[in-house]
């Protein structure tokens, strides 16, 4: 699916996605993805569900977003809270959807100026 790309490109949006990749700013990424408006997109080394680990969500301590939107692949599924309690523990929010509801819900709250981050499970 394609989404409508900010004119001004000064911010990571979700501009497409499939079944197995995601779009930031026209450009594909085939692995699981970790994005927020004004930083570089990262790699998020996690390609299943339940290879999910805590440190994978403590990647998001340090960026401090107010929220985490969790892409949990094509369907939702819900983490374990030992899994995102490092997040609990800063007063970071964590939404969980599948991953194409992540996607808009993530260009959703950075088109309104949220300090959101996006972490995008692609399983392969």
């Amino acid at each position: 699916m394609k989404l409508h790309q900010d004119s001004s490109g000064a911010l990571n949006t979700v501009t497409g996605y499939g079944a197995d990749y995601v779009e930031i700013n026209l450009e594909r990424h085939l692995g699981s993805i970790i994005v927020m408006p004004a930083a570089p997109v990262i790699a998020w080394p996690v390609s299943s569900f339940d290879a999910l680990t805590p440190e994978h969500f403590a990647l998001l301590v340090e960026p401090a977003p107010e929220v985490v939107v969790f892409g949990s692949g094509g369907r939702l599924r819900f983490p374990h809270p030992r899994l995102t309690a490092a997040l609990t523990a800063q007063r970071i929010g964590v939404e969980t959807m599948d991953f194409k509801a992540a996607c808009r819900t993530y260009n959703i709250l950075m088109a309104e100026g949220r300090k959101v981050a996006a972490a995008l499970l692609i399983e392969g």
